[in-house]
C-alpha cells in the first residue's frame, strides 16, 4: 500500500469503521484540535473540551490497537491551526504517497476538503463514515419531485429496510407512532432516577484552551465533567438507558420542569453525533432490551425514542445534503431583530426562557422540548434573525453539529425555510408551556393574561405573530383557526399593542 495520510475529524470518532480492520504501518492516521474549528462560532466550554478528550481517547485507543497515529494538540508549536496548512505541510514534508479523508457531515468541511485535495500533488480518494443508517443523496431522491419532505413517510421507509419495530411488514402493535402518548407533565419526582456520569478532571485541558485565547460560552466543573468522551463510556450511559430511563422516557419527553435538566433523556447525543456509537446499535440495542422487558416497558416509550434517532436524526441529515449551501440562507418571514442580550445570561424574568438558558449556559443541554417550544418559540415569535439563532445554538450545546443545528433551527423551530421541514411554525402561546410543566410557577408573568400588567409576552407575541403574517399564513390549511380566532378577538387591538410595546422593550423582559 502506498504512504497513506488519513484524515480523521473531530466528529469522525467511529472505532469499528472498515479503515480500523487492519492495522498498517504505511497508514498514518491524522487527528488535530485547531483554532479554525473552535473560532468559527463561540462554542460553549464543555463542547470544546468534550470534543478534544474524545479526540484524545480515540487517539489512544488507536494506538493500543496498533495503528499509526499523528496528533496534534492545539498548544503544539507545529500546529498550523487550519486543516489545508497543515494537511498540505505534512503530505509535503512527509512524503506521503496518498492522502484519505471520511465524508464530511459539514458543507464548509466538505468543501474545504475537495479545494486541499485540488492542491495536492500526491493522488487522493473520500470514503463514507459508515455510520448514518443511509447516504448523503437517498432523502432528496426518496422525496423527488416533492416539496414538503414529511418525515413519517421516511421514518416508516426506515422501519421497514432495517427491521425494527416490525412484525413481518406490519408495525410492532399495529401502529407506526405513538406520539400522541408521549406529552405528558412530569407531576412526580420520585420518579425520577440519576443520569450515568462519567466525572473526570479537565483541568489541565482547560488551561490550555484558556492560555490560547480561545473564546468560549458557559460554564464547565474542571474536576467534574461529566460526559462520555470514550466508546467504552458512551456504552455505559446507553446500558444506563434502557435499565433506568427507558421505562418513562415516551411518557415525559416533552416535560418541562425545573427539577431535574436531563429527566429520562439518553444524553447519548453527542456520543452518536461525534460517532463513538452508531445509529443503529443504539436502537437495535434499545429495541432487544425492550423486547426482554415488555412486561414493564410499553411500545409508547421504545417507538418514541427509536423514532427520535432513525426518524428525526437520519431525516435531518438527509434534509442537510439535499438544500445546502441554500438552506443556510433561508428567511421565510424575513425576520431581522437581534438576538437579546439575555440569552447568552438567562437573565430574564419569564422563567422558563431563564430556566432553558441557565441550564443550557451551566450543562451544555437541554431537551428537545425546551430548544423547540420555548427558548426557539420565543425568538420565532419575536422575528429573531435566523442568523443569529443558528450562530447560538450552534455554539450552545454540546451535540450541536451544523447538519442537525441548522436543520433543526431554520427548519422545524424557526420554518426559514418556509415549509420544507414542518408544515406548520411551531409556536405556541403561555398555555402550552404551562400546560407541559411548572415553568410558570412563581414566574413574574402571568400565563392566564394576554394583555396589562404581567400578562405573559408569550400571549400577545403569539397572535402578533399570526397578524404581521397572514399573508405568507393564512391559505395554510392547518393554521385557519388561528386566524378565524384572532379575527373574532374583541380585544384584538389591545393584544398586538401589548406586543409591540414588549418587542421595543425585548432587553427588559
Amino acid at each position: 500500500m502506498p504512504k497513506t495520510l488519513r484524515l480523521i475529524l473531530g466528529d469522525q470518532l467511529n472505532s469499528k469503521h472498515s479503515w480500523f480492520d487492519e492495522s498498517n504501518l504505511d497508514v498514518t492516521y491524522l487527528l488535530l484540535e485547531m483554532r479554525q474549528e473552535t473560532e468559527y462560532v463561540a462554542h460553549h466550554i464543555q463542547k470544546v473540551i468534550g470534543f478534544f478528550l474524545a479526540m484524545r481517547n480515540f487517539a489512544s485507543q488507536l494506538e493500543s490497537d496498533g495503528h499509526q497515529v499523528c496528533y496534534f494538540s492545539l498548544d503544539d508549536p507545529e500546529n498550523e491551526q487550519d486543516l489545508e496548512k497543515m494537511i498540505v505541510k505534512l503530505v509535503s514534508e512527509r512524503g506521503y504517497d496518498q492522502f484519505e479523508y471520511q465524508l464530511p457531515d459539514e458543507y464548509r468541511l466538505d468543501q474545504q476538503l475537495k479545494d486541499i485535495c485540488a492542491k495536492l500533488s500526491v493522488p487522493s480518494r473520500s470514503v463514507d463514515t459508515e455510520h448514518f443508517l443511509t447516504e448523503r443523496g437517498f432523502l432528496k431522491d426518496f422525496f423527488s419531485g416533492k416539496k414538503t419532505y414529511l418525515m413519517e413517510t421516511f421514518y416508516r421507509q426506515m422501519r421497514k429496510d432495517f427491521d425494527i419495530l416490525m412484525e413481518g411488514s406490519e408495525p410492532v402493535e399495529g401502529k407506526w407512532n405513538f406520539d400522541a402518548e408521549n406529552r405528558s407533565a412530569l407531576k412526580d419526582k420520585r420518579l425520577l432516577r440519576k443520569p450515568k456520569l462519567h466525572p473526570k478532571s479537565v483541568k489541565e485541558l482547560l488551561e490550555m484552551i484558556e492560555k490560547a485565547g480561545v473564546k468560549t460560552i458557559g460554564t464547565i466543573d474542571s474536576e467534574s465533567f461529566h460526559w462520555p468522551t470514550s466508546r467504552a463510556e458512551s456504552l455505559e450511559v446507553l446500558d444506563h438507558f434502557c435499565e433506568n430511563l427507558l421505562v418513562h422516557f415516551g411518557d415525559y419527553q416533552d416535560a418541562l420542569t425545573t427539577w431535574d435538566p436531563f429527566l429520562f433523556h439518553s444524553r447519548l447525543s453527542f456520543a452518536m453525533n461525534s460517532k463513538m456509537l452508531s445509529p443503529l446499535e443504539v436502537v437495535k440495542k434499545v429495541e432487544a432490551y425492550w423486547k426482554e422487558n415488555q412486561s414493564e416497558i410499553s411500545i409508547s416509550q421504545v417507538e418514541g425514542f427509536i423514532r427520535q434517532i432513525i426518524g428525526w436524526r437520519e431525516y435531518m441529515r438527509g434534509i442537510y445534503w439535499a438544500k445546502m449551501p441554500d438552506f443556510a440562507e433561508m428567511n421565510f418571514f424575513g425576520h431581522d431583530r437581534k438576538l437579546p442580550e439575555w440569552f447568552w445570561t438567562g437573565k430574564t424574568k419569564m422563567k422558563c426562557l431563564s430556566h432553558s438558558i441557565t441550564q443550557s449556559l451551566e450543562q451544555a443541554y437541554a431537551h428537545h422540548i425546551q430548544r423547540l417550544m420555548v427558548t426557539g418559540n420565543f425568538m420565532l415569535l419575536a422575528g429573531i434573525d435566523p442568523d443569529e439563532i443558528d450562530q447560538w445554538y450552534l455554539g450552545i450545546y454540546i451535540d450541536a453539529i451544523e447538519w442537525v443545528e441548522i436543520t433543526n433551527t431554520r427548519g422545524m423551530s424557526q420554518f426559514a425555510d418556509g415549509g420544507i421541514v414542518g408544515t406548520k411554525p411551531y409556536v405556541s402561546s403561555a398555555n402550552y408551556i404551562k400546560k407541559q410543566g411548572n415553568y410558570c410557577s412563581h414566574c413574574a408573568y402571568d400565563p392566564g393574561k394576554k394583555t396589562g400588567e404581567g400578562a405573559c409576552p408569550f400571549n400577545s407575541l403569539y397572535w402578533h405573530f399570526y397578524d404581521r403574517n397572514r399573508d405568507k399564513l393564512e391559505k395554510n390549511p392547518r393554521i385557519g383557526m388561528a386566524y378565524r380566532t384572532l379575527d373574532k378577538m374583541k380585544s384584538k387591538e389591545e393584544i398586538l399593542e401589548q406586543a409591540e410595546k414588549y418587542l421595543k422593550e425585548i432587553e427588559k423582559l
